[in-house]
């Protein structure tokens, strides 16, 4: 809508965009057609070029994609690694450190770290705090922009300041090259001439047992065969956005061999008969994502692929691991959440038939395919098929990715974790991050797996992240860092979530003492209305503290 001033020009009714500021944008976005879908992309460009995000740059963003300024600023605001800088603020300082405040850091001193480094920067220097890194076996993790600085100290962290490199954990990073020489891309490329069939394919994961092992434990030949049964387009969406706290597997694998990866996607885009895959990474993983970008090229060039393969970068938000609020993201929206039913494997990306499948999920079909279904189900036992890798973190000596066949207790863990650390004794651990629970050590022999015993006392194995906790360790304030990570998380789409977390934690802050009636009444509303996984388990570490370690509470 426009209107007519007193000179008879037309003008557009609403804010105005500032001169000179659309040439700005277009020189750090390119001077070609934008696209709806990639306006986090632009978002991210913008951030990275100026170290925040004016108000004048999303007017101009909002004017060239002819979107509505309240939905680009919605999307902007949403997203954590966005720094939107109003007229009439001062831009953040040109280097900020984050310093991670999840479980395994907490534990290991980072809030003191915090206060260090406030105390130790100047004000070209950004302290804050962030709620996982994804490196929960390097604790206390930092990181200089989104650089990550493992096992992080003031002095480390000074240093960096002051010029010292930080490792890049793609130096021994599986390449093209070194995978093409162990038989790699041999499997899709033998599917693609039609040397492998599809339905055999699809039977040895079957045989295997093979689950999503992102956190739902969803059978994977059952999703596949879904997606590929539906009529029409169909998409392929790689999470790569592990944000649980404790859980780093993801990051391990994207490490250590990329590219098995990326096989095992393009295998299941021929078998759904899917033309474009979206890998969907966290933007605390930016040597992998570079690393990514230069290796994908390298196999379209060498596979002639007629599949599209597209990057794309979260921007800071936990809740984004859910499949839909993901699918969300990387259509250019804020992060929330779908209802379901449809299921994504019905209405997906674009709303057409979407197969999302886990980082370690897709790297094991490799492997299923090459030495057969029943190899891979045999490494486990009947009731428990296949091999897990469990993120181990917290009061172990040496932290890290366990291999172990699926059902392996927290006892055995950490035995192969060498022990628990030096004058500290096995209390309880979390058997399934930050969602899944807490149990006493005296329920140590417990099998980590998808449903069983696990579930008869209200935990779950979920994406098979273990913190493990000592005898140092207060309960009520493990309890209140998990529940503080929730709310900061949640998208706040849903009223029990949002206000349930909210409320939780100012009841058990109240001098200590928890109303178990009412945290019971709250946990129940949140478990039962809320539209996604987040707000259901929420309120887990609260009921497991009151029903485990009543002793280490104020009941009332």
């Amino acid at each position: 809508m426009a209107f007519k001033n007193k000179l008879g020009n037309f003008k557009p009714k609403g804010r105005q965009v500032k001169e000179g500021s659309i040439e700005s944008l277009r020189q750090i976005i390119g001077t070609g057609s934008l696209k709806r879908e990639l306006l986090i992309e632009y978002l991210h460009l913008i951030q990275d070029h100026s170290n925040y995000i004016s108000s004048n740059m999303l007017e101009a963003l909002s004017h060239e994609m002819k979107v509505p300024l309240v939905e680009v600023w919605e999307v902007a605001s949403f997203y954590d690694h966005f720094d939107i800088v109003k007229d009439s603020e001062e831009p953040p300082p040109p280097t900020t450190i984050r310093v991670c405040n999840s479980l395994s850091c907490f534990l290991n001193g980072s809030n003191d770290l915090i206060e260090e480094l406030k105390k130790s920067t100047n004000k070209e220097v950004r302290i804050i705090e962030a709620p996982c890194l994804g490196a929960c076996d390097k604790a206390p993790s930092a990181a200089k922009g989104h650089r990550l600085i493992p096992k992080a100290s003031k002095e480390k962290v000074l240093d960096v300041l002051e010029g010292s490199n930080l490792i890049n954990p793609t130096d021994n990073s599986i390449n093209f090259e070194q995978y093409i020489e162990n038989n790699g891309y041999k499997v899709i490329s033998d599917l693609i001439k039609g040397k492998l069939k599809k339905d055999n394919i699809l039977n040895e994961i079957k045989l295997s047992g093979l689950r999503g092992l992102g956190g739902a434990g969803f059978p994977t030949f059952q999703k596949w065969s879904i997606v590929k049964s539906e009529p029409g387009i169909k998409y392929v969406a790689v999470n790569g956005d592990e944000g649980e706290p404790g859980t780093f597997k993801d990051r391990y694998y994207l490490e250590l061999d990329p590219h098995r990866i990326i096989e095992g996607m393009l295998i299941a885009s021929n078998i759904i008969g899917a033309k474009d895959c979206y890998f969907y990474i966290r933007d605390e993983y930016p040597e992998i994502r570079k690393f990514l970008i230069k290796e994908i090229n390298k196999v379209k060039d060498f596979l002639k692929l007629d599949v599209t393969i597209h990057i794309r970068r979260g921007a800071g938000a936990y809740i984004c691991g859910e499949e839909s609020a993901m699918i969300e993201s990387i259509e250019g929206k804020r992060g929330l959440p779908r209802h379901r039913p449809p299921y994504v494997a019905q209405k997906g990306l674009f709303n057409q038939p979407t197969l999302v499948n886990n980082i370690e999920t897709l790297f094991w079909i490799r492997e299923i395919i090459e030495k057969g279904g029943v190899s891979f189900a045999s490494k486990g036992s009947l009731s428990h098929p296949g091999l897990r890798s469990y993120s181990v973190s917290g009061r172990v000596k040496s932290p890290g990715v366990i291999l172990s066949p699926a059902g392996t207790t927290v006892n055995e863990l950490i035995d192969k974790c060498g022990g628990m650390i030096e004058d500290h004794s096995f209390k309880a651990y979390l058997p399934g991050g930050a969602s899944g629970g807490i149990l006493p050590s005296s329920k140590g022999d417990i099998a980590l797996d998808f449903g069983g015993e696990l579930t008869d006392y209200g935990c779950f194995v979920g994406s098979h992240a273990i913190v493990v906790l000592s005898d140092k360790d207060n309960l009520a304030d493990v309890a209140l860092n998990l529940v503080s990570f929730f709310k900061h998380e949640s998208c706040g789409q849903c009223t029990p979530c949002r206000n349930g977390t909210e409320k939780i934690i100012s009841i058990i802050k109240n001098n200590n003492k928890w109303d178990e009636k009412m945290l019971n009444d709250i946990s129940e509303v949140m478990a039962n209305a809320s539209i996604c996984g987040l707000g259901q388990a929420a309120s887990n570490p609260i009921l497991s503290v009151m029903k485990f370690f009543p002793k280490e509470i104020e009941i009332i």
